[in-house]
């Protein structure tokens, strides 16, 4: 456990774009220190380091992990690389946060999962929309039967991404396709308020190189539920999310993953639009959740616990084998 008092020092391992808005996105916690950075190429890390006023670049993921001052470490690489960053950061005893998906596979996310409870490890998957404070009132008002039982979801996450077989986003070496990285947030919102199906239907378009680039799935239920789900990389969809009961549902406006409002809809009520807005992108309610895990000695979330990663890896799994698409694991 920490003094309450103590800023967490952060390790940002790997310096791309959500690294970088992540980092920035720190500046809304008083009570964070980004200390140090680790990238394969100390060249990036010297970069990132001067660009955010960081004081230790290292030039490989072992040396960040290493640093005795360090009580944090955020895992940003790609999908592929999440296993084995996420390992050398548990190996080291240190606190992490690993972007989402957790990795490509149920399996690998498994092993992580044994590790971090073997070692008694703080980690966390990054499923940053868990976090809002939109989220967390809409989980609120439908544990209160605010409207009713929930009988259905329907969520969609998709842009245009010009087909390019070197991009992380259609690359099956970087896990590339629509699933992993978009489909993601559709499942999660299904999951947070269905649990787990009890059946899974999906069909895709895949690309030349075998990852999906337009998928749509549903996810039933023995209670009779359906969450009706999709995703894409060939046109900007709503990217809206609804979750229906029996006495009314819930709307959440475009960009459902990081949201700053809802509407509530109940039978015989006028509808009720909730606001709560934030500074920056919203990255700093996963990182305050993992501060106070990390104060309180916890070695796991009970916003974002580990079986809830798991679970939701186990319906990306069976979604893949649904449409035909493999990793090279």
């Amino acid at each position: 456990m920490m003094d309450m008092t103590e800023s967490v020092r952060w390790g940002i391992l790997a310096t791309g774009g959500i690294a970088t808005k992540f980092v920035e996105d720190l500046q809304y916690l008083p009570d964070a220190e980004v200390l140090a950075v680790g990238s394969r190429n100390i060249g990036s890390a010297e970069k990132f380091a001067d660009q955010f006023g960081i004081a230790r670049p290292y030039g490989s993921w072992r040396e960040l992990a290493a640093d005795p001052d360090v009580d944090a470490i955020y895992v940003a690489t790609p999908h592929s690389a999440h296993r084995d960053a996420t390992m050398v950061c548990l190996a080291a005893g240190k606190a992490t946060l690993t972007e989402k998906p957790f990795t490509l596979d149920l399996a690998t996310s498994q092993e992580l999962v044994d590790v971090a409870r073997t070692a008694r490890v703080f980690l966390m998957e990054a499923m940053w929309t868990r976090f809002f404070p939109v989220i967390r009132e809409i989980e609120t008002l439908i544990g209160d039967g605010a409207i009713g039982t929930v009988i259905g979801v329907h969520a969609d996450f998709g842009f245009h991404s010009p087909y390019d077989p070197t991009s992380r986003w259609h690359d099956p070496k970087l896990g590339g396709g629509a699933l992993l990285d978009l489909g993601v947030y559709p499942i999660t919102i299904a999951h947070l308020f269905l649990g787990p199906p009890d059946e899974i239907t999906a069909k895709a378009k895949l690309t030349p190189d075998g990852v999906d680039e337009n998928t749509a799935m549903i996810l039933s239920y023995a209670s009779g539920a359906q969450a009706l789900l999709s995703c894409s990389l060939v046109g900007d969809t709503p990217r809206r999310a609804a979750i229906t009961g029996t006495t009314g549902r819930i709307e959440i406006p475009r960009d459902f993953f990081h949201p700053a409002e809802f509407t509530l809809f109940r039978d015989g009520a006028e509808p009720q639009t909730v606001r709560s807005d934030f500074p920056g992108m919203g990255y700093q309610f996963e990182a305050a959740e993992v501060q106070r895990c990390v104060r309180a000695g916890l070695t796991e979330s009970p916003v974002m616990p580990l079986d809830e990663s798991l679970s939701v890896m186990a319906t990306l799994d069976a979604v893949r084998a649904k449409i035909g698409v493999s990793y090279p694991i």
